[in-house]
């Protein structure tokens, strides 16, 4: 309603002026006239597109009308009411230039014929840049990874890219936490994708690290953001161009573990953009081996498992995007994205069961098929008032759809044929899902005064979530394989979440800061089973999410932060499904439909520096979390289920440090330490349950640039075990190493990746404890590998980038997990 009052507020205005200041035709109208003219570089004389033409009352200071050159450089500014103005032309990496204007009865249109605009230093100083930008940037909100500048990302993926980022690290399973939580939301392009919902680390897998510009850490987001994510927002930032001419490039990556193809064209002309990408790539099978032990202290019950897997990967993605500019204050966007991957595996177990000396052996085959799939379809537009920069309104809608069919074989048999049928088992393991999300995004900004900017918005998300799930035996007699009713269901389950938002930023002198909002969101939720309708749930819940950010200038180059934040984490898809995931007829997992929100309260301090050729980012931090989501183990009729539980409240204390050191011009290492505390508590079936641990973990980067054409890339990580409530998970390490050499000018570039050299297998052990069973488990994975990359670059085009991201932020479900619970 406000826009449209300020809307009508503004025509009325435009048509008073124009009665004031305008002349009457002969036929008794008003008369109109106009203004033209051709924009150029003063130096070239070559023309000027998408330049800024404003026309402005000198009176009132208001903007009456405006435009932007077309591609000849030429504008046309048409019905102006007669009067005198200020012609207002501006554009990136020139100077701004005023001319009078002045339109009378006699002579109604003026021809302004060339306009030579002249470049300015200090813009040429920020676009033209010798030694490119850092690979690290420390902003006020955030920390941006620019992944495109480091030559070790050729050829891998998007888990890779986030391992090498600041206060991240992400584990075997591609399972990505900060600070030592995985509550964290992933975007792409400021999006959500339903794709991380059901099994993240499989989908940042599929993701081409080439394909990747840059990743933003956002610790402390403010009410603009989604309440999702209670330890903070990665945004993944795609490369995409928006230009004149056309160009394009193809990446080529053949490996000892994975090969990779990806290409992209970009095309501009006039208005209108368009860009497109596909890539894809296929996994070598790969070969590991496994161990399983678990001890009942009870029951004196003895598993034991040695096995071998192989396992593969493939999968393609593809995306087009286009955008328009109707002029210079509406436009709007577009994009398609489709994805496609796939993850196999053939496991072969030989095991031991031993009870009060009863002692079963078997072997069981597992052939596991998973295939996941989807869309993604955004529009955006945006109207930008003509009286302010920075006055803006904006409105999106985003389509998203996902699904994943699980499909497992299990044969399981005692090959001397000298046991009971205990462990006998031929049997089908079936999850066919389907995600579903409409969200709907209005936003508007408005920059009152120079001291204060005004932001609101609000959001509503419609998420339909589907899981059919079923279990077949086979049947000697038959033949065939008859569905188990008792273990197979159609899960429904529907989210609703509305929001709204009010957020403000101060500036108080010309050091002090100021960003508070406050978001308000209501979640609806509903569960219902086909076949066993009396187990339907539903719940609804409303959450005032308020945060603060105050920040302080110290010198030209120093900052000093201080921000409060409450998130709030929904439990998404792959934590709440009931499917039950089979692969150990006495080890079994699922999810938890009961599951109620995590809350965080976080309170921080931060410092960043920059002094001669060092930086410096460090901060400290307290989090405490009530009704915290984790895995737990219990043993329940002789099996040994995981589920998802709220397990009760953990309180953390942290410290971050993360520095880079540029050494003989050519020479730069950068490095980080993640320090924090594990003190969770909380009851668990009536009994009192707690854990404490300091957590750690680091990494080490090293780059060096040989001449105009080398560069030396080198990459360490270190995270010891991690702490749980009953236990510990595997602990991780790695170590990569790439070359580059620049070709055929800037047009192209070789180049070799090498990862763990030096160990053929990683591995990757936990352990859980209880009062009456312990429970370890081991994984070797193979993860020694070598690649070349090629990369070519076609085309030219003429750089007039403007930003356009969806302000679609569906950053609202908890995504992390270790990767036990039921898939989608």
């Amino acid at each position: 309603m406000r826009t449209i009052l300020t809307s009508i507020a503004l025509i009325m205005c435009i048509s008073v002026f124009g009665q004031q200041r305008g002349g009457m035709a002969a036929g008794g109208q008003e008369l109109k006239g106009k203004v033209t003219g051709t924009l150029v570089d003063a130096t070239t004389g070559e023309a000027l597109s998408f330049a800024s033409v404003v026309l402005r009352n000198p009176e009132s200071n208001k903007d009456i009308n405006g435009t932007i050159s077309e591609e000849d450089g030429t504008f046309k500014l048409s019905n102006v009411p007669l009067g005198k103005y200020d012609l207002l032309i501006s554009f990136v990496g020139y100077e701004t230039i005023t001319r009078e204007v002045t339109l009378t009865p006699k002579s109604p249109d003026a021809n302004l014929e060339t306009v030579k605009l002249t470049g300015t230093s200090t813009e040429l100083e920020e676009v033209v840049v010798k030694g490119e930008k850092e690979l690290i940037e420390n902003k006020i909100d955030k920390i941006v990874y620019n992944a495109d500048r480091d030559v070790a990302n050729a050829g891998g993926d998007a888990s890779q890219v986030l391992r090498r980022a600041p206060l991240l690290n992400v584990d075997l399973e591609g399972n990505v936490s900060m600070r030592g939580s995985q509550n964290v939301k992933i975007l792409i392009n400021g999006k959500p994708s339903s794709m991380f919902a059901s099994n993240p680390g499989e989908a940042l897998k599929a993701i081409p690290a080439d394909n990747i510009k840059s990743v933003e850490v956002i610790t402390t987001p403010s009410a603009k953001y989604e309440g999702d994510g209670t330890a903070g927002i990665i945004n993944i930032i795609t490369k995409k161009g928006e230009a004149q001419g056309f160009t394009g490039n193809v990446d080529l990556t053949v490996g000892t573990r994975l090969n990779r193809g990806s290409g992209s064209i970009t095309a501009g002309k006039g208005r209108f953009g368009f860009n497109a990408n596909l890539s894809g790539f296929k996994q070598w099978p790969q070969e590991g081996k496994s161990y399983y032990f678990t001890e009942d202290y009870v029951n004196d019950q003895i598993q034991e498992e040695i096995g071998t897997n192989t396992s593969n990967r493939r999968g393609y993605f593809g995306n087009i995007g286009a955008f328009y500019d109707f002029n210079a204050y509406h436009s709007i966007s577009t994009s398609l994205r489709l994805r496609t991957f796939s993850f196999d595996s053939d496991n072969k177990v030989e095991g031991m069961y031993d009870s009060l000396d009863d002692i079963s052996r078997y072997q069981r085959n597992t052939d596991n098929e998973n295939a996941f799939g989807g869309y993604e379809w955004s529009v955006d537009y945006v109207f930008k008032f003509p009286e302010q920069k920075g006055h803006e309104l904006s409105v999106s809608y985003k389509l998203d759809k996902n699904t994943q069919d699980q499909d497992y074989r299990i044969v399981q048999y005692d090959p001397s044929l000298s046991t009971i049928n205990t462990f006998e088992r031929n049997e089908k393991n079936l999850n066919d899902g389907d995600n579903n999300e409409h969200a709907f995004q209005v936003d508007y900004t408005n920059p009152i005064s120079d001291k204060f900017t005004l932001e609101a918005g609000a959001k509503g998300i419609l998420r339909t979530v589907t899981s059919d799930f079923s279990y077949e035996t086979y049947q000697e007699s038959t033949g065939t394989f008859i569905t188990d009713q008792s273990r197979s269901d159609y899960f429904d389950y529907g989210q609703d979440v509305l929001a709204s938002y009010l957020s403000g930023n101060f500036k108080f002198g010309t050091k002090y800061g100021l960003l508070a909002g406050l978001r308000y969101e209501y979640t609806k939720i509903e569960g219902d089973f086909r076949d066993t309708p009396e187990n339907a749930f539903s719940n609804d819940y409303d959450n005032f999410l308020p945060s603060v950010t105050l920040s302080r200038k110290i010198g030209k180059m120093n900052s000093l932060k201080a921000s409060y934040s409450r998130r709030i984490q929904r439990p998404s898809l792959r934590f709440i499904n009931p499917y039950e995931q089979i692969n150990n007829n006495k080890n079994v997992s699922s999810g938890n439909p009961e599951l109620h929100p995590e809350l965080t309260d976080q309170y921080e301090i931060g410092y960043s520096a920059f002094v001669k050729k060092v930086s410096v980012n460090a901060s400290v931090f307290y989090k405490k979390t009530t009704d915290v989501i984790e895995s737990y183990l219990t043993k329940e009729d002789d099996i040994y289920r995981t589920r998802y539980l709220n397990i009760g409240e953990n309180n953390s204390i942290g410290v971050n440090l993360f520095t880079s050191l540029n050494l003989f011009e050519i020479w730069t290492l950068r490095g980080g330490l993640n320090v924090y505390t594990y003190n969770a508590k909380g009851v668990i079936n009536g009994q009192s349950v707690s854990n404490n641990a300091i957590l750690w973990d680091g990494n080490l980067n090293s780059n060096i640039s040989l001449g105009e054409s080398w560069i030396i890339d080198m990459f360490g990580f270190y995270r010891p075990r991690r702490q749980t409530l009953q236990g510990y998970n595997p602990s991780f390490s790695i170590f990569s190493m790439g070359i580059k050499k620049k070709i055929w000018g800037d047009r192209g570039s070789i180049g070799i990746n090498v990862t763990q050299p030096f160990t053929k297998y990683q591995n990757f052990g936990s352990e859980i404890k209880g009062d009456t069973y312990y429970q370890t488990s081991s994984y070797d994975v193979p993860f020694r590998s070598f690649g070349f990359n090629l990369s070519y670059k076609f085309g030219k085009l003429d750089f007039k980038q403007r930003q356009r991201r969806s302000r679609i932020d569906n950053n609202d479900q908890k995504e992390g997990g270790d990767n036990q619970g039921g898939g989608f």
